[in-house]
């Protein structure tokens, strides 16, 4: 085999998402379907969507279609809190779509560096568990503040949701 061959052989890679990163997004965008739909139907409907979109965007590599997957959710999360869902399944919700999104975008990132074959379970594991962590402390803050001064207001929990949705996306950035 020649360096030529080698170069060959690396760019005919398969560059598709790493298996271990596309059922670890579904399980996450699982989690927010579900807290979704005890939040409420129409909200986990989109939620469900939003899974949908990141399995197709995976596939289909795209971040682009990651990310409407990421605005249909976050649709669902708005209607399910504008419709006075408690504010513990929309946080639920939230972190599931947000570690969802953030585990596919860094999958199809990994299938373009290394490709589809490569052993990425441990990168995988430790992306999700750092991005969970990140989301567990911005749903206890967003939690508390909501405790300590929402007074049980739907749309004031809703307003405290997005501002830490915002916060949460800001801090994975």
């Amino acid at each position: 085999m020649t360096d030529d061959d080698a170069l060959v052989d690396f760019h005919e890679a398969d560059a598709r998402p790493p298996t271990a990163a596309v059922v670890a997004s579904l399980a996450a965008a699982g989690v927010a379907s579900t807290a979704g739909a005890v939040a409420g139907p129409a909200g986990g409907a989109l939620l469900g969507v939003a899974a949908l979109a990141f399995l197709v965007g995976s596939f289909r590599r795209s971040s682009r279609v990651l990310g409407w997957g990421a605005a249909v959710g976050v649709g669902g999360l708005a209607l399910a809190g504008y419709r006075g869902a408690p504010a513990e399944a929309l946080l639920v919700a939230a972190v599931g779509l947000t570690v969802a999104w953030d585990i596919a975008d860094h999958g199809v990132g990994l299938g373009e560096q290394v490709g589809r074959g490569a052993r990425v379970r441990r990168n995988v594991a430790v992306h999700a568990g750092a991005s969970l962590l990140v989301g567990a402390l911005a749903a206890a803050l967003v939690y508390g503040v909501t405790l300590a001064v929402g007074g049980g207001q739907p749309v004031a929990a809703l307003a405290l949701l997005l501002a830490g949705g915002i916060a949460l996306i800001s801090a994975l950035r």
